[in-house]
């Protein structure tokens, strides 16, 4: 049988199976091995693409066809991977402790199976049915708690459908223009359109795209939806989901043949084109949400704006437009997904055994929960972009690429993005898990296994595939050369390159001898001494547990009164005023469909489409 069919029709059975069997207590490994099943037949599609599904329709004499290609696959490897460690986590006492498990189940899988024809994809109109359905599908999973979570997914839903309309007006222009809904007749007259449609596709298929992705000034919605999205389902949401955005726009615009005519697309009266253009909106992407989630005190909002961040990062990569680059943006698009699922199934554990993540509200865990606590610090040091883990192979990709490609400033913007991600992942770990331990968390356990078990795996990947970026990178390959650019020459250590490369094996094995001189230190030394952390005192006082030492609301005042007022000021503002238009919006649609003449403005569009067809 055709693999691709196979794929997407276990993706349709595992909605049909967890809907009719969602509600039992073994749900959740029904749906573990489901997506282990979907996830094998990815793995043998491996050699086997590009390769089309034997089902296709006619729409107006244009075929509408499914296609999996090296980037489509690259991502569904990511998507059903996701899927498979946040069913894990909520197959055993998460999901025992929750009133009905079914609709999330339900949810989950049916943003697996948009995603997937979503990404297999063969022409633009089967692109837009995928992207309508990934658009709803994130609603359900997103809003079917109700109470703030509702209100956030409406919030995305309003800038989901602006940029559907925005798209779709694209997909109409290129028909016009081009006579053919093909992705490839589309590439092959990119190069005699007039720079004028090609504004306006970048305009509107660039913007429809970049709403998704949450890259400035789109960015309004994600953090709160995402940061409400319950349970494990917030590590898949905020693992992929935003990056079909970058997987539509890689696919349709960033191509070699797409790139050469942005540049080319020059702004009158400034230095920028059109790629210019979006290099600094993924710039500035990187760094603003960065240093919001520095002032958030909340687990989960704080992890959700780093994930509006190193989307701009993932964006910037590509937009280099070199072998290097792509090869970092897409990396980084695997290596995110690794420890920010990780980090998240970390702090949902959290939230389980204390019921709360406010970072004002927890302190000295790590005596309580230390599985976890390894879990969050790999994570974090991936999120930072530190060796061993992969996050700084793929971060180090896009600074090499920016030096290589002589471009200092964006080199400097990075540098400062990632500056800000360290300061906040810091104080998420100090203020859960360091310090002192409140009173009311002296007698938690440990998360159950269920949980602990998936989040140090997804840990494990992220180390395995830092000291050994070549497994990640053979992955990648198949995205790049789909895209149109040379696979980037690796072996399993790391990276291969004229002018210096990179070789993690011999990193992570500096960093192992390192740590090993400091346990041999601190274990075979005679000045080593345990104490209780109430054995302790300060300013001349003893330390007990009715005193709160441990310093956590403000943690880092000197930071926030440099870019607070800034924050309070120019940003916040100009956020303000985009959501209350974006309410006074609503509120006229609202109305404008609730009044009386409902039937006659249909009547109205109607005739004006009838009148465009003729």
């Amino acid at each position: 049988m055709n693999l691709l069919n196979l794929l997407l029709l276990s993706s349709l059975l595992t909605i049909a199976l967890l809907y009719w069997k969602g509600s039992q207590r073994y749900a959740g490994w029904l749906g573990v091995m489901a997506y282990a099943i979907q996830l094998g037949i990815l793995v043998a599609l491996w050699d086997q693409m590009p390769i089309e599904a034997s089902f296709s329709f006619t729409v107006l004499d244009n075929a509408l066809f499914w296609e999996m290609t090296g980037l489509g696959w690259f991502f569904a490897i990511i998507t059903v991977g996701a899927a498979l460690f946040s069913s894990w986590f909520t197959a055993g006492e998460w999901g025992a402790k929750q009133k009905d498990m079914r609709l999330q189940h339900v949810a989950l899988a049916i943003n697996v199976s948009a995603m997937l024809i979503l990404l297999s994809s063969g022409d633009f109109l089967s692109l837009f049915i995928g992207w309508e359905l990934v658009s709803w599908a994130s609603y359900l999973i997103m809003t079917h708690p109700g109470g703030k979570a509702a209100d956030a997914a409406f919030r995305y839903l309003i800038y989901a459908m602006s940029g559907a309309m925005a798209i779709l007006t694209g997909i109409v222009l290129i028909y016009v223009q081009v006579g053919s809904l093909d992705y490839t007749a589309f590439w092959n007259a990119i190069p005699n359109l007039s720079t004028s449609v090609l504004w306006a596709l970048v305009l509107l298929l660039g913007g429809g795209f970049l709403v998704k992705m949450a890259i400035m000034p789109f960015h309004l919605w994600q953090a709160d939806a995402y940061a409400e999205t319950p349970g494990a389902n917030a590590a898949f949401v905020s693992a992929i989901a935003a990056r079909m955005g970058l997987f539509a726009l890689a696919l349709i615009l960033l191509k070699p043949v797409g790139i050469e005519r942005l540049v080319d697309m020059a702004i009158p009266f400034t230095f920028l084109d059109a790629r210019s253009l979006l290099i600094w909106l993924a710039a500035l992407t990187s760094i603003i949400p960065t240093y919001i989630a520095l002032q958030q005190s909340d687990a989960r909002l704080l992890l959700a704006w780093h994930g509006v961040g190193q989307g701009g990062l993932m964006l910037l990569g590509i937009l280099i437009a070199t072998p290097m680059g792509v090869a970092g943006g897409l990396m980084h698009v695997f290596n995110y997904a690794t420890y920010q699922a990780a980090l998240f199934l970390a702090v949902t554990a959290v939230l389980y055994r204390t019921g709360t993540t406010d970072l004002d509200r927890l302190g000295g865990l790590i005596v309580r929960m230390p599985l976890t606590y390894v879990a969050l610090l790999m994570g974090i040091i991936g999120l930072a972009g530190l060796p061993p883990m992969n996050g700084f192979v793929s971060k180090w990709l896009i600074y090499k690429a920016l030096l290589e490609a002589e471009m200092p400033l964006l080199l400097v913007a990075v540098s400062i993005s990632t500056l800000g991600t360290i300061l906040s992942v810091y104080k998420l770990i100090h203020n859960i898990f360091l310090g002192q331990l409140r009173k009311e968390h002296y007698e938690i356990k440990e998360a159950p296994w269920t949980m602990t078990v998936p989040m140090l795996a997804l840990a494990s990947i992220g180390f395995i595939t830092g000291a050994m970026p070549g497994l990640a990178l053979d992955l990648v390959d198949k995205a790049q050369v789909a895209l149109g650019y040379a696979a980037l020459p690796h072996h399993i250590g790391g990276i291969i390159w004229k002018n210096g490369g990179l070789n993690m094996l011999l990193v992570t094995g500096i960093f192992f001898y390192g740590v090993g001189i400091g346990a041999i230190i601190y274990f075979l030394g005679n000045r080593r001494f345990i104490t209780h952390q109430w054995d302790n005192y300060a300013g001349g006082h003893f330390l007990s547990a009715d005193i709160p030492y441990n310093y956590t609301h403000n943690f880092y005042p000197g930071v926030m009164r440099v870019i607070g007022p800034w924050f309070r000021g120019s940003i916040v503002h100009l956020e303000q005023g985009l959501t209350n238009l974006t309410q006074v919006l609503a509120g006229a649609f609202h109305s404008f469909y609730r009044v009386s003449y409902t039937p006659l403005y249909m009547l109205v569009v109607t005739v004006l489409a009838l009148a465009w067809m003729v």
